[in-house]
């Protein structure tokens, strides 16, 4: 049996580029790079990238999926911010055909499907609900857990998860700093099943906080090795876009990540199939045996 896992987590922001490719074409004076607004070019759609890459491996992860409200369905108070422009500018819709057949797609193949719960509900145990049953809709099935929009947190946020027959988060952590800040193993805040996956590491954290891809991959390594000796759950968090090609070097980076992991006989997998091994309701392969169907 393996000493430590690896946790592979995906965020499902932005799949599609909107308003970033204008900011991208007034900072760089490129016109070109309004292309990505064309039909059909979408830069950052990377489920088969991510999909391809881990069939490779033999491994599974989870995506967590957002089912944020509209503008509209806001307080009148929030119309005005540019915070919820920006949210409703880049939002997707779960039930629209074109997500719709990529969640059946991951889910088919053995990947974990999960909540990503929208800015607000981290103290709004309705609207948590009332997305989880959206997302839930889609799958055709419950949901086991998730992480929060932003990695936003209330005091009650977990007891709202829990509530909600939710049976993990993964929102404790940071978008600025990693490592094992809460530890080596998953926590019981109620001691009992409900988990929490700390995050031991976010992608633009890890490459922000180091000087070049080199030694970003330093730090995995470094990260790989303090988890083996402790016997540890280390979490990672790589937004889908992120494997892309706005953003040379992340994908690779990556790939040596689960790559090295499995050289080390780490456990890889989806933080819903690491709870079914620990707690003894499945075999301890490699999770995801199956092939995935690809979505064009």
């Amino acid at each position: 049996m393996a000493e430590f896992a690896l946790c592979l987590t995906h965020d499902v922001d932005r799949p599609y580029k909107t308003y970033q490719a204008v900011y991208d074409a007034i900072r760089e004076r490129d016109p070109g790079r309004l292309d990505a607004l064309r039909l059909g070019n979408d830069p950052y759609w990377q489920f088969e990238t991510l999909m391809g890459i881990e069939e490779r491996f033999g491994v599974r992860s989870a995506f967590y999926f957002l089912s944020e409200p509209g503008l509209g369905e806001h307080h009148p108070s929030k119309w005005f911010r540019p915070r919820y422009w920006l949210e409703h500018l880049g939002r997707y819709d779960v039930e629209a055909p074109r997500m719709a057949n990529v969640i059946d797609a991951l889910d088919d193949g053995g990947w974990e499907v999960g909540l990503h719960g929208s800015y607000d509900t981290a103290d709004d145990r309705e609207r948590l609900r009332a997305e989880k049953e959206r997302i839930e809709g889609v799958v055709g099935h419950p949901v086991r857990g998730g992480r929060q929009h932003f990695l936003r947190r209330g005091p009650d946020t977990w007891a709202h998860y829990r509530a909600l027959g939710l049976e993990y988060d993964s929102s404790l952590g940071s978008s600025a700093t990693y490592g094992f800040e809460h530890g080596y193993d998953l926590l019981h805040p109620f001691d009992d099943e409900f988990a929490v996956f700390p995050l031991t590491v976010m992608e633009v954290a890890l490459v922000e906080g180091t000087e070049s891809f080199d030694a970003a991959w330093r730090e995995c390594e470094r990260l790989l090795e303090e988890a083996a000796a402790n016997d540890a759950v280390m979490t990672v968090l790589w937004h889908p876009r992120y494997v892309g090609p706005d953003f040379p070097g992340y994908r690779d980076l990556y790939e040596r990540l689960v790559e090295r992991a499995l050289e080390m006989d780490a456990w890889v997998g989806s933080p819903g199939a690491y709870l079914d091994r620990v707690n003894g309701s499945s075999d301890d392969t490699t999770p995801g045996d199956a092939t995935p169907e690809l979505i064009d």
